[in-house]
């Protein structure tokens, strides 16, 4: 119901000004390729002012703008939106910014999805007006849609961008003066639009590095006991038989390994104000070459060789009793994991290394712990003391953790001298 014969006593408006170090912000972002998509429900003209105020276009860049009839024949509306997207120049030096306003956006999205993410993906600059909260979710869902490898990220500070924030890969909120209902809705919530920067270029930056070694190290050390524990039993007609006490391999997934693996959440391969003055270092991670089947396989490849190289040495090294060749291949595997998170750290960190030398001083503990046979839980003990502490019992492990390293930080160094990082260059 309207409500009829009303005296407007006054009229309030909340001032919408644009942050401190927006324009900073997307030229760092532009510099480290990620593409800025607009989306707002202001009209043109003001749309095109904050675009030129934020630096998302240049004041000297073109605009070309797709609009179709608010009303009229369907079919029309759906030719005059076609023509305009198929006119717009691509490949061009100097392309012009994208713009559209409601009508046609919702033409675009019904109808032409595939020639708008062609022609939108070609602009430099995409600016859509007087956009719904269901058109700017539609929007990003089109994106992930169409654009299998992009990963999206919405940015709002309204209610009305809650939407498009939970359609979004990440959803960053900005506590503004519209409430904190994007906040609340987000993944991430930031007081000032400048922080996007540092989320972006340096937690974004240790998160993937971070996940990608973590999680193939995880798949590394599960794999090459498992490797271990094949080539002993072809070795032994494939009798039903484990190599490592059931204390062995719990220990082998937790106090052996647990600190060194875990610690290197803590690895930085670049330091935070060279992440932030160097955007352009970004761009090697969009290629997404630290997580990918390639790098999978290159670790399996690891664990196997590695695996092999433990168990066949240690058959061959052992003297003449079984709990032998447990001291020497379980020695040797536990040094090997502790080399290979060594050789993959990129800047040390203090507890990494207290990590390593914790996890060594509980082995050794171990060790003497699990030479008894009360310690062991059974009849007879795991390991045998006396050989352990003997000099061809380190001669054997020396041989079998350095055969098994060794290719591989050859392998490496080979790998880095023949094509290095972009961020060896900054040393």
């Amino acid at each position: 119901m309207l409500q009829e014969d009303m005296r407007l006593l006054c009229v309030t408006a909340v001032e919408d000004r644009l942050q401190a170090n927006v324009r900073a912000t997307l030229e760092t972002l532009r510099d480290a390729n990620v593409r800025t998509w607009m989306l707002t429900g202001d009209k043109l003209e003001t749309a095109w002012v904050i675009a030129q105020n934020a630096s998302l276009v240049t004041r000297r860049q073109r605009m070309y703008q797709v609009a179709v009839r608010s009303s009229g024949d369907e079919k029309e509306r759906r030719r005059e939106a076609r023509q305009a997207l198929q006119g717009y120049p691509q490949g061009k030096f100097n392309a012009p910014c994208l713009v559209l306003d409601g009508a046609a956006l919702s033409l675009c999205v019904s109808h032409h999805q595939q020639l708008f993410m062609e022609v939108a993906c070609a602009a430099p600059a995409v600016i859509c007006c007087r956009c719904t909260p269901t058109q700017k979710a539609e929007i990003v869902q089109l994106i992930r849609m169409t654009q299998p490898k992009a990963c999206t990220a919405a940015i709002g500070d309204g209610g009305n961008d809650v939407g498009m924030i939970q359609a979004a890969h990440v959803g960053i909120g900005i506590q503004g003066r519209e409430g904190r209902q994007a906040a609340l809705a987000a993944d991430f919530s930031l007081q000032q639009f400048s922080h996007l920067g540092r989320l972006v270029l340096w937690h974004g930056r240790n998160c993937y590095m971070r996940s990608a070694t973590l999680s193939q190290f995880v798949i590394h050390r599960g794999l090459i006991i498992s490797v271990i524990q094949a080539v002993f039993s072809s070795l032994f007609y494939f009798a039903p038989v484990a190599l490592y006490n059931g204390v062995l391999v719990a220990g082998y997934a937790t106090i052996f390994t647990y600190g060194p693996l875990f610690s290197l959440v803590l690895d930085e391969d670049v330091s935070e104000p060279n992440a932030l003055k160097f955007p352009e270092l970004y761009r090697e991670l969009q290629k997404r070459r630290y997580l990918s089947v390639k790098t999978f396989l290159v670790w399996t490849w690891k664990a196997v060789y590695q695996g092999c190289v433990i168990m066949l040495g240690g058959i061959v090294l052992f003297e003449q009793r079984f709990v032998h060749v447990v001291g020497i291949t379980f020695t040797a595997l536990i040094l090997t994991e502790l080399l290979m998170v060594a050789v993959e750290v990129k800047r040390w960190h203090p507890l990494m290394l207290l990590a390593q030398l914790l996890t060594l001083l509980v082995y050794l503990a171990c060790i003497v712990a699990l030479s008894s046979p009360d310690f062991a839980g059974g009849t007879m003990a795991i390991f045998d003391l006396r050989f352990m502490l003997s000099v061809p019992f380190a001669f054997r492990v020396t041989i079998l953790t350095a055969a098994s390293t060794l290719p591989i930080w050859c392998g490496k160094a080979c790998s880095h001298y023949c094509s290095p990082r972009v961020v060896s260059k900054l040393s």
